[in-house]
């Protein structure tokens, strides 16, 4: 027999997948429990009320209700974060292209000064994530403004993604290391997946918090 309290917990998650807010969360929970315990009482299995399906009662409870949901849309946050990344990228990789050579004939710092390896390092990697962030944060910004809390999300994102970058660019370079910073193909593409996962990850966790944090 399935314990009323382990019932309740999947169908909070349930609810939360759907976007239902704490407060209808837990009038559903208190109603649910009073029935769940009622069943109990007569010597019925709690879980024979939900025919099994304890996530298909949840949302079936919420639409009946009529509860006003939060909208997640994760794919296609991912998707126009990566598209403002991407174009980020292109866009900065262009700027760079045409600014180096002023910048250069601008600046001629002597050969006898040696550039330390943490300032060399951290713009080598630091510019590039600047430029993702920035073109992946207006992409959200500027064509997803009809979602719930996406200014919130964007504020998130911000935050998460450098932090993100920052803690896998050691992981970046010792896979580099570990293959002798081998340009194979297969090497590339690992080292790319291994960016492009810590990315979505940053903003898939933006948006959650942003609307947990409206419940």
């Amino acid at each position: 027999m399935e314990s009323i309290n382990s019932i309740l917990a999947e169908a909070d998650r349930a609810w939360r997948a759907y976007g239902v807010s704490s407060a209808d969360r837990a009038a559903f929970a208190a109603e649910l429990r009073l029935d769940l315990q009622a069943a109990a009482d007569d010597g019925r299995d709690p879980g024979e009320l939900l025919d099994g399906d304890v996530a298909g009662f949840a949302r079936r409870l919420a639409d009946e209700a009529g509860v006003h949901r939060v909208r997640g849309d994760y794919s296609r946050l991912l998707g126009t974060a990566l598209l403002g990344a991407v174009a980020g990228v292109v866009l900065g990789f262009g700027l760079l292209s045409v600014l180096y050579p002023l910048l250069v004939h601008l600046i001629d710092i002597p050969r006898s000064i040696e550039v330390p390896v943490l300032l060399a390092v951290t713009v080598y990697y630091g510019v590039p994530a600047a430029v993702v962030v920035v073109g992946a944060v207006a992409a959200v910004r500027l064509l997803l403004g009809d979602l719930p809390r996406i200014r919130q999300t964007t504020r998130l994102m911000t935050l998460l993604v450098p932090i993100t970058g920052i803690l896998v660019t050691p992981v970046t370079i010792l896979y580099a290391r570990s293959t002798d910073y081998s340009t194979a193909p297969t090497v590339l593409v690992a080292e790319v997946a291994i960016g492009l996962a810590a990315f979505a990850g940053a903003t898939m966790l933006a948006r959650r918090l942003s609307l947990r944090l409206a419940r």
